[in-house]
């Protein structure tokens, strides 16, 4: 199974937009680390079997993918939809590799002419999958061109200008589209209607991830034990990629300290450097907590003034600061602004002692 990454054509050289520093425990990947074809590509399992966890949808996957093969046609059309870091890439690099063909990648922000989508898809062979991430930013025109290539595996091309415009029709190879999202409800009904499976990823409960982490271990050649797997297993978030994130800093950490064996001590010293705690909160995550608690009483705060007061972007504080607090019972949103609760207070408490 080959996988391709697909993008724009070549153009002219733009200035890269400032970026900030990323977080540790942001499940986005990072660029220089996580793209597909990079490092965390060494991480990725290849096959159903060694996927650990999200075990329903392993099996309505598995299901479709054996009656595909016994048809030997493509298999539906599938949206993967969840959370960032859950391996919904992964998910479509396996099925390629369970159906026996390539894997196209590419993400809707990079298909943004008409003719970048019809490129790939008139060279798309019998069967392949084409991923797209991030289908929920298609543009219009994109979405209309996969409308019927989607249904009919068909392409409507249109030629000329004017009262000489002629519509053609190109018949494509009968292919896989595999489309992921965070944001399903951003898709527009037309085009979600057109998937076959429509499938959500969970967060990984800590079994899955202690799992996930002692393989990464393996595969990274690291001595870890099953207690220093549980603890970074802890203070992922329940996101795989962050999982292996961590795991990474603390291959630095025994590697510099001269450790053979990394047991839940060095997991300890090797994450507090990074000031990951227990719970797998960050330096922005208390931060936000003890600002409502020691400057606002506990709360309402409206989202603008707490972002003032941290000198964050609120739209940054929103998307990926508070989902993690608001999931874990630390922090209510309320009509009236933001509120820590009894269990956001008792957390300081604990990290403070």
């Amino acid at each position: 199974m080959a996988i391709v990454s697909s993008g724009s054509p070549a153009g002219p050289a733009r200035p890269a937009a400032p970026r900030d520093k990323p977080r540790l425990l942001d499940p986005s990947p990072s660029p220089e680390a996580d793209t597909p074809l990079q490092r965390e590509d060494s991480l990725r399992p290849r096959r159903l079997a060694d996927y650990i966890g999200q075990s329903e949808l392993k099996q309505v996957l598995g299901i479709a993918v054996e009656a595909a093969c016994s048809r030997a046609e493509a298999l539906d059309h599938v949206l993967l939809y969840g959370p960032p870091g859950l391996g919904k890439t992964t998910m479509a690099l396996v099925l390629a590799e369970e159906l026996g063909v390539r894997c196209r990648i590419t993400s809707a922000p990079a298909l943004e002419r008409p003719r970048d989508i019809v490129g790939l898809l008139v060279n798309l062979q019998p069967r392949e999958l084409l991923f797209i991430d991030e289908i929920h930013r298609l543009t219009r025109v994109a979405e209309e061109i996969l409308y019927p290539a989607m249904e009919d595996f068909r392409l409507d091309l249109t030629v000329g200008k004017g009262t000489t415009a002629r519509t053609r029709s190109l018949p494509l190879a009968p292919f896989t589209l595999v489309g992921a999202t965070t944001r399903a409800g951003s898709l527009s009904s037309p085009l979600r209607d057109r998937f076959g499976l429509i499938q959500r990823l969970e967060f990984y409960g800590l079994d899955d991830l202690q799992a996930i982490v002692q393989r990464a271990a393996a595969l990274l050649q690291i001595d870890l034990d099953a207690a220093a797997a549980l603890e970074v297993a802890r203070r992922c978030r329940g996101t795989p990629r962050i999982a292996n994130r961590l795991l990474r800093r603390v291959r630095d950490v025994a590697a510099v300290g001269g450790h053979g064996r990394v047991g839940a001590e060095l997991v300890n010293e090797a994450l507090s450097l990074h000031r990951v705690d227990g719970r797998g909160l960050d330096a922005s995550d208390r931060r936000l907590l003890h600002l409502l608690h020691h400057s606002y009483g506990g709360g309402p705060v409206g989202l603008d003034t707490l972002a003032a007061g941290l000198g964050e972007d609120p739209a940054t504080l929103e998307a990926v600061v508070e989902p993690f607090l608001l999931q874990q019972g630390l922090l209510q949103r309320t009509p009236r602004g933001r509120v820590i609760t009894e269990a956001g207070v008792q957390h300081l408490r604990d990290h403070a002692a």
